[in-house]
């Protein structure tokens, strides 16, 4: 299993060069069957590297571009009436795939961006009355610039939330945008992927994420930092039960690729940002430009 992992995330790296924590972070994401949030300037590989996980876990993969015009119907599917069998005939919308690419998905209305909640939360979808599960594997991995910028809308915290992890990938070294320019063109690249784990082995891999071996002491470090996040009067809300789980599976899955069946202190450490920054947006202003993870690592001991 370690093999194919590896192997997994070098061919990612071929695509995504100089990213090796990122991906690894990516692939930790989905291998605990969450949704992925990447974050960053247009062009700086958010969709490259979308497409290649994609690719490289021999998914069924759609696209949906979010725009201020897209509508709910437009990624969740119609029923449209049919003259010859004079029935409603569902059409479904390209929710309807494994590995689901939201791109720009802050720059739709929050009426669209809440078409995916169901879909992320219960991995189905509820269209005219009807419900209608989503294919297994079911990911959501969804690119958004920052709020910053013109013509973009704040992801609420209920969408947030939903989110596993959030990723940066941040501007490439001056090595690897070298070879970037003189290289061959990402597009091409993406299309000579080939999968590097089966349906089976993913599935393999997400049924033994809950395996992995957490003692009770850092169970009760993971509490620890959850509660001083819902105590301290340096976060306008505390994290959610969903958050900790967040943070229990991401540890777990980063030891699965480390090659280890149990979890230590490091893998809480190295997982935190990812998982739990995006859920506390807003501190960071208040306490001198501090990510809320730094503020957490700061404060709470792993022994106590």
């Amino acid at each position: 299993m370690k093999k194919n992992i590896e192997k997994t995330i070098n061919t990612v790296n071929q695509i995504i060069l100089g990213k090796d924590s990122q991906v690894r972070l990516a692939l930790t994401c989905l291998f605990a069957s969450g949704h992925l949030l990447i974050e960053d300037l247009p062009g700086m590989g958010k969709t490259a590297l979308s497409h290649a996980l994609a690719q490289v876990l021999g998914l069924k993969y759609s696209r949906v571009q979010f725009t201020s015009d897209l509508l709910p119907s437009d990624i969740l599917g119609v029923a449209i009436f049919d003259k010859n069998s004079g029935q409603f005939e569902f059409h479904p919308g390209p929710v309807f795939a494994q590995l689901v690419l939201a791109d720009e998905i802050n720059r739709a209305t929050p009426k669209t961006q809440s078409a995916l909640l169901e879909a992320m939360e219960e991995n189905q979808v509820t269209i005219e009355g009807e419900t209608r599960p989503l294919p297994q594997p079911f990911f959501v991995i969804a690119t958004q610039n920052p709020s910053s910028q013109t013509g973009t809308y704040l992801l609420p915290e209920s969408q947030l939330d939903r989110f596993l992890m959030r990723i940066e990938l941040g501007y490439p070294d001056a090595e690897s945008e070298k070879e970037i320019l003189l290289g061959k063109d990402r597009r091409s690249l993406l299309q000579q992927i080939k999968p590097q784990l089966s349906h089976q082995q993913l599935l393999e891999i997400q049924n033994k994420i809950p395996e992995i071996h957490v003692s009770e002491s850092l169970v009760a470090y993971i509490q620890r930092l959850v509660q001083c996040s819902r105590e301290s009067a340096e976060f306008p809300h505390g994290l959610s039960p969903r958050a900790s789980i967040a943070i229990l599976r991401a540890s777990q899955a980063w030891a699965l690729l480390e090659d280890r069946d149990h979890v230590l202190p490091d893998d809480v450490q190295i997982i935190l940002p990812a998982v739990v920054d995006h859920r506390l947006r807003g501190s960071e202003v208040a306490n001198n430009g501090q990510n809320a993870s730094q503020i957490l690592l700061n404060e709470v001991d792993v022994i106590q």
